[in-house]
Formats: C-alpha cells, sequence, structure tokens
C-alpha cells in the first residue's frame, strides 16, 4: 500500500476511476433492480485495497457527495457508511492482504458495519422507508411492533450480506485478472 495515497498522477487516477465505478455500477444496478445488489461500493473497496484507508475513504465520500449533487442530496449523509468502508477495507488490506479468505472475511464485517451507519442515517432522513425493494420488509416489521431500527436494520443487512460479499469478490476477482502494469506505481 502507498502511505502517500495520492503521491502520483496514476494514483488519482485510479482513485477517480474508483467513483465511477461506484457511480456507474450503483447506478445500472439500482435502474435494473437487481434484488439484494447495490455495487455502489466496489470502486471503494478496489481502491481501499490498492491505494489504503485513506484514499479509498476519500473515494467513497467523495462518491455519495458526487451522487447526491446529480440525484438526490438526502443521499449525501449516507458518505459515512462510504467512508467506514473505505477505512475497513483499507485497514484490513494494509495487515492482511486480500486473498480469498480476507475477501470473504472483509465483506462479512461490511456486511454488518454498513447497515449499523446507515440505518441511523436512513431513519432519520426518511423515516426508515428509501424506496428500496426491501420497504415491505420495513413496513411489516414496524407494523407487527418491531422498534423502528429494527424494522430498518433487518432488511438492510440481508441486502447487504449479498451485496457487500459479493462486492469484496468482485474486487478480489478483478485484482487477480488485473494487469500488474496497470497496478505499477501504486503500490509501495
Amino acid at each position: 500500500m502507498n502511505n502517500s495515497f495520492f503521491s502520483t498522477p496514476k494514483a488519482m487516477i485510479f482513485a477517480s476511476f474508483g467513483i465511477v465505478i461506484n457511480l456507474v455500477l450503483g447506478t445500472i444496478a439500482q435502474t435494473i433492480h437487481i434484488p439484494l445488489l447495490f455495487l455502489d461500493t466496489m470502486g471503494t473497496i478496489l481502491v481501499s485495497v490498492v491505494l489504503g484507508p485513506l484514499a479509498g475513504a476519500l473515494t467513497g465520500g467523495l462518491t455519495n457527495v458526487i451522487q447526491g449533487f446529480i440525484t438526490n442530496p438526502k443521499d449525501i449523509p449516507f458518505a459515512l457508511v462510504n467512508i467506514a468502508i473505505g477505512l475497513i477495507v483499507g485497514f484490513i488490506a494494509k495487515k492482511r492482504g486480500f486473498e480469498l479468505k480476507t475477501a470473504v472475511a472483509t465483506g462479512l464485517i461490511l456486511a454488518v458495519v454498513a447497515p449499523l451507519i446507515g440505518t441511523p442515517i436512513a431513519i432519520f432522513i426518511y423515516g426508515g422507508i428509501t424506496g428500496s425493494g426491501t420497504d415491505l420488509i420495513f413496513a411489516w416489521l414496524y407494523a407487527t411492533g418491531s422498534s423502528i431500527f429494527t424494522a430498518a436494520f433487518i432488511p438492510r443487512i440481508t441486502g447487504n450480506i449479498i451485496d457487500k460479499l459479493a462486492s469484496c469478490l468482485l474486487v478480489y476477482v478483478l485484482l487477480k485478472r488485473m494487469p500488474s502494469s496497470l497496478l505499477e506505481g501504486l503500490k509501495k
């Protein structure tokens, strides 16, 4: 990992590419309504593994700010989730690398941490309903007596288990297949 994460123009371009990956894949997944798959943090995960936690956090945060300006400013506070993802993945990859077992474990960690951070934001901004397919589960849980946090958290963790595992595994595969010349000058 490179401790001075934007020490080269190539590193800055790579991080920018991470933002584009987040925006494009997130928009595609949302547009075609892929169940339980968001893919809006794949670029953050990729940048975090290659450039480290600070670059990943910045990539994640900027993704949400840009997305908020493009579509809905109420989504900007969810940058906290993407920043946490960048930090967690970056620190894990820095300490353990990003082999298959680490990718799976990281995906599972993110599947819990992301909704723990995102659920209070969703409750505060949207009352727990965000317009996704999991809103039916939220409504049912809330109507049957669950607290608003529980009703909002359970559907989110379900979706995040699939999404964060898939995202980490896709990044693992991408890094294994990526030409080493593309990564030269990015890692220490």
